[in-house]
C-alpha cells in the first residue's frame, strides 16, 4: 500500500502545507471516503444506492448527448454573481 501523502514544510510555514495537505486529501478523495465511512452501511443500502447513481448517471448522460445532438435546447448559463474589490 503506497498511498501515502508527502507534504514538504517549506520555511516552517504550516499554514501553507496544510493548506496543500487539504488540497491533496480533496483531490485523492479522502474525505467523502471518510464521510462515507462514518456510520456502517447495510450492503443492501449500498446496492440500492450504487444503482440510484448509476441512473442518474445514465440520465445525465443521455440529456448532455440530447443536447449535442439538437434534440433538446441547452440550459441558460447563470449569470455569475459579481464579487467587490
Amino acid at each position: 500500500m503506497d498511498d501515502v501523502l508527502h507534504i514538504l514544510v517549506r520555511d516552517n510555514n504550516v499554514d501553507q502545507a496544510l493548506r496543500a495537505l487539504k488540497k491533496k486529501m480533496q483531490r485523492e478523495g479522502i474525505f467523502r471516503e471518510m464521510k462515507k465511512r462514518r456510520a456502517y452501511e447495510k450492503p443492501s443500502e449500498r446496492r440500492a444506492r450504487e444503482k440510484a447513481e448509476a441512473v442518474r448517471r445514465s440520465r445525465k448522460l443521455a440529456r448532455k448527448q440530447a443536447i449535442r445532438e439538437g434534440l433538446i435546447a441547452a440550459p441558460k448559463p447563470k449569470p455569475r454573481p459579481v464579487r467587490a474589490r
